[in-house]
């Protein structure tokens, strides 16, 4: 796996007043990168193992840090599916995106297909993995054992320690190689700067009965062992969508595009070449 060194990070500020931290790479048509939530969460460390094999198939990386999330602004509001759609067309307009396809981990898998559903023109194609918004909230909080030790302790007490993240962190993934110090030292930096309000005012509607009306192409992956989203929702995706193509892994946690890299790079970009 190639990574690239992470380009220097550029500031747009939005209608809501809210600043949104991204980086770019590459030149040709453009790619929205949307990474999932979580404690430390940014867009650079969930999709830093996927920029260069898109650059290198001739696309434009671009890798917003979620409003709530990364180096973005922390605001104290309500984290509504609205509000992340509304923030992502906001900074697609100001850096002139007619159209561009859309890459979505768990919540901005949620927030791909809000986009796909309210700006259908917009999105050419959908790349989701693990994909939020299929299910009720309390499937995900009751049920789901990531989610679970997510939210057990409170963000920003003393109990939330560097060691705790990584025991956290390492329930998103099959195999714990991936959780390296560096991560966590990196993931902890940015959620020591966390408002709360970005989980506990997280609301993100279950979507599963609109989904018939997404006509835009969807390559989606799934790991067999993600305790975040159940593999439920590879089901779901499938059979209520019109055009969806599925990978599902047995190997595999909450994130597809780390854990097996070079399989999603290829599939990927495959996928926005045929279709």
């Amino acid at each position: 796996m190639t990574t690239p060194v992470k380009s220097a990070e550029q500031i747009i500020t939005l209608k809501s007043d809210i600043n949104i931290s991204y980086t770019t790479y590459g030149k040709g048509y453009p790619v929205v990168f949307l990474q999932g939530s979580g404690p430390g969460a940014s867009g650079w460390l969930n999709f830093r193992y996927n920029v260069q094999h898109f650059v290198d198939n001739g696309y434009q990386v671009i890798i917003p840090d979620l409003p709530g999330f990364g180096d973005s602004d922390k605001p104290d509001l309500d984290y509504t599916l609205d509000f992340f759609v509304a923030s992502v067309i906001d900074f697609t307009d100001q850096l002139d995106l007619e159209t561009f396809a859309l890459v979505g981990n768990s919540l901005g898998g949620a927030v791909s297909l809000g986009l796909a559903l309210a700006h259908p023109a917009r999105i050419s194609h959908l790349m989701l993995m693990g994909c939020g918004g299929l299910e009720e909230k309390e499937v995900y909080f009751q049920k789901m054992e990531g989610i679970q030790a997510m939210t057990k302790v409170p963000l920003g007490s003393p109990e939330f320690t560097p060691a705790y993240l990584k025991e956290v962190l390492k329930l998103i993934v099959f195999d714990p190689k991936h959780i390296t110090d560096e991560l966590i030292e990196e993931r902890f930096r940015i959620l020591s700067t966390q408002n709360p309000a970005a989980f506990t005012r997280m609301m993100i509607p279950n979507i599963t009965d609109q989904l018939s009306k997404i006509d835009t192409p969807i390559l989606g992956f799934w790991g067999g062992q993600d305790r975040f989203c159940p593999i439920s929702g590879a089901e779901t995706l499938v059979t209520r969508c019109p055009n969806v193509e599925m990978v599902t892994l047995s190997q595999c946690g909450h994130w597809v595009m780390i854990e097996h890299a070079e399989l999603f790079n290829q599939r990927c970009t495959d996928f926005l070449k045929n279709k």
